[in-house]
């Protein structure tokens, strides 16, 4: 479209057009006829709305004529459509019982508050490619690993609003044959193995390890001993440990295979589910 400041309704083709009113202030707006009503709906301000959006829009509106839809009563569902942010929280509080432990779901909620703010008003159904490249883009540079979670997490959001009947199409957040092609893929770090201690080592090791008062050598003995986690070993409560019998139980909520796991002497030589207690 050509640059003009004269008063009146421009055309852009599709039933998009350019509405100047006489004090020069512009607005898009898209008109349509069906079942011979002429229609027309206001789409946004010229200064805030792209000529690109602009013809985004447009082209999702014809795409409900050309289906036999009525663009005005699919906007006045969008009226009623949830926020990205209304959906993200419902999907949290659902998928809460699943997660192994509250701080698992204050992470995604953190997430897709603080991070995922810019889309979190908008209507789940208007969320895009660019919406979603918005929130991650900056992300992606500065923490990688937090990006990549926001991402998988933006994706399962929108993959419950569709199965809620709220999105039609593919997940703008998907990453394969999608986003992969928008974003540098992030490189991974080779992490790989420490070096054990040599076993005639141990002793020394052990010895001077207990003639340490710190709290923090007391749970590496304790971890060195039960052959457990060190997760396991920082969050046990007294009433799991039974010093007659010298057995561990480990609740089913801290195990990583989630199941209930016992540690005791009888089975400390074949470093199995069990271990010794001292």
């Amino acid at each position: 479209m050509t640059k003009t400041s004269k008063p009146g309704r421009h055309s852009d083709g599709g039933g998009l057009y350019l509405f100047i009113d006489p004090h020069g202030r512009r607005r898009w707006i898209f008109m349509y006829v069906r079942e011979g009503k002429r229609t027309e709906l206001g789409l946004g301000g010229g200064r805030d709305l792209s000529l690109a959006s602009a013809h985004a829009e447009a082209a999702k509106l014809r795409e409900i004529l050309a289906t036999g839809g009525d663009p005005k009563a699919e906007r006045a569902k969008d009226e009623r459509m949830p926020t990205f942010g209304e959906c993200a929280d419902a999907y949290v509080e659902a998928m809460k019982p699943s997660w192994r432990n509250a701080k698992h779901a204050a992470q995604w909620t953190m997430t897709l508050t603080k991070y995922a703010m810019p889309m979190r008003s908008k209507p789940v159904n208007a969320i895009g490619t660019h919406d979603v490249l918005d929130v991650l883009q900056g992300l992606w540079k500065r923490t990688p690993e937090t990006a990549e979670r926001l991402r998988g997490r933006i994706e399962n959001v929108l993959d419950a609003a569709k199965a809620k009947g709220h999105r039609v199409g593919e997940n703008p957040a998907r990453w394969r044959g999608h986003l992969d092609q928008l974003l540098p893929r992030r490189q991974r770090l080779s992490r790989g193995h420490h070096a054990a201690l040599p076993y005639d080592a141990m002793s020394d090791f052990m010895a001077d390890l207990r003639g340490r008062s710190a709290v923090a050598a007391r749970a590496l003995e304790f971890t060195i001993l039960t052959a457990a986690r060190s997760a396991e070993v920082l969050g046990p409560q007294w009433d799991e440990i039974d010093r007659g019998k010298k057995v561990w139980t480990i609740p089913a909520a801290r195990m990583k295979a989630g199941r209930e796991t016992l540690r005791s002497p009888r089975r400390s030589a074949r470093r199995s589910t069990s271990s010794s207690i001292r």
